[in-house]
């Protein structure tokens, strides 16, 4: 009987642990996704804006004045202001303090003053504005010997103007001695060996500040002729009877360079670079300038 029981209870046992042994092991809990972070926007490219001070000859505003509007476009952020004026003017100006970071003179004379690298003869006063290594020559242009609507006085060639202002049969307009153009003028008369002050004395000149209020005396027909660049005679639709030779006055060569006082000379040596390219001069040489060899 105990044996029974025993047995009874052993079997018992068994089946409790084999009923343990197969129960299902509860599922595993999933872990949650992460979150969906929101998607970050690029950030915009930041412009830096930056204002060139440009100060050139009178007789670059119509060209200057398109090239700015192509430069500009491909360039955003930078805001090209010029000054014209004549390049005594602008010389004096820049001395005397005013904010410039780029100088397009009409001539060597001017930039020459301000250029620490020149001698005392040229640079008299030893100024030190020009940033040195900047400086070029930019473009070649021409003298020219224009009349008004009509041709009045038949007049045809500088050699034909030198005999009529010795008769003083002739009115002349031309620009002032601190004027580059007025200085080229200068040049042709000595080389017809006239005496300036004799003519002025004779009442058979009259003079402009600049280049663009010689060529008004003349589009206006107030003289009979006068003196000026190509490229202005071309803009304002002025006849040309004759140009000058390098014999009569020289290379007309505008020197361009940044200064040493500008507040961007990077962004100012990138818009010279700018000038000197394909795509600025042949707005220049639309109108006559000549790109410097």
């Amino acid at each position: 009987m105990k044996k029974a029981v025993s047995l009874l209870l052993a079997l018992c046992m068994l089946l409790a642990l084999t009923a343990c042994g197969s129960a299902p092991a509860p599922a595993a809990t999933p872990a949650p996704a992460p979150a969906e972070e929101p998607a970050v926007e690029p950030a915009a490219e930041q412009v830096e804006e930056v204002e060139l001070i440009v100060f050139a000859a009178a007789s670059m505003t119509e060209t200057l004045t398109e090239i700015k509007a192509l430069y500009e476009t491909a360039n955003p952020g930078v805001t090209i202001t010029y000054n014209f004026d004549s390049s005594g003017t602008l010389k004096t100006q820049i001395q005397e303090g005013a904010d410039c970071d780029l100088f397009i003179s009409a001539a060597p004379k001017q930039m020459n003053a301000l250029d620490a690298s020149c001698d005392a003869e040229k640079n008299p006063d030893g100024l030190d504005f020009v940033l040195q290594e900047s400086r070029i020559n930019l473009l070649e242009n021409k003298v020219a010997l224009v009349v008004p609507e009509g041709n009045p006085k038949g007049i045809e060639s500088f050699d034909q103007l030198a005999e009529l202002l010795k008769s003083g049969g002739v009115l002349l307009a031309m620009g002032n001695s601190d004027v580059p153009v007025g200085q080229y003028t200068q040049k042709i008369l000595a080389y017809y060996e006239l005496n300036e002050e004799d003519l002025a004395a004779a009442k058979v000149l009259t003079y402009g500040s600049n280049v663009k209020e010689v060529t008004t005396q003349v589009s206006q027909s107030s003289v009979d002729c006068g003196v000026v660049y190509g490229t202005d005679a071309f803009s304002a639709g002025l006849e040309v009877v004759d140009t000058a030779t390098k014999d009569m006055c020289g290379q007309v060569i505008y020197p361009a360079a940044v200064l040493n006082i500008s507040k961007a000379p990077e962004a100012a040596q990138a818009f010279l670079d700018y000038l000197c390219g394909d795509e600025a001069m042949a707005v220049f040489e639309a109108v006559g300038f000549s790109r410097m060899a």
